[in-house]
């Protein structure tokens, strides 16, 4: 049995592997530059910047859903999904789709008025995942973006 629940700073370096595994499979294992110790500030420290929920089977996390909030000047505070994740091994089980209406049911609770995330173009399965939740898909706005050197 799967359960979803908050991120604790625990789990951190479990997620922080999901989140690699995520860059190896979108053919970027070298971009994950974030340190550990940025990581579990951000998350839990005095001043999160993130939110997440985890999926965890057999004492395990499985998998993550990483959201921070953004803010529209046409439309409010909106959830920013920055990462769902499932571990390659437990992919096709709902852990994604679990997940994925765990952080819906908090964004409506919280009263946001929407969710935003990107999904690269030839990530076919994930596309059809969000399709199924009758999800917008933009292909006017490009993503732009500046990084500084650490």
């Amino acid at each position: 049995m799967v359960t979803i629940r908050r991120a604790e700073r625990t789990d951190c370096e479990a997620m922080m592997s999901l989140i690699k595994e995520l860059a190896a499979y979108e053919k970027a294992p070298d971009a994950v530059t974030v340190s550990m110790d940025e990581f579990v500030e951000s998350g839990f420290g005095s001043n999160p910047v993130w939110g997440a929920f985890v999926a965890e089977r057999d004492n395990t996390i499985v998998g993550l859903a990483l959201y921070y909030i953004r803010y529209s000047t046409w439309k409010g505070r909106r959830l920013y999904l920055e990462d769902l994740v499932v571990t390659e091994k437990e992919r096709g089980n709902g852990i994604g789709k679990q997940l994925l209406d765990r952080t819906i049911a908090w964004a409506r609770e919280a009263n946001y008025s929407g969710i935003m995330w990107q999904v690269l173009n030839w990530n076919e399965p994930a596309i059809n995942f969000y399709k199924k939740y009758q999800a917008e898909f933009d292909e006017e706005w490009i993503n732009v973006s500046l990084s500084f050197r650490q």
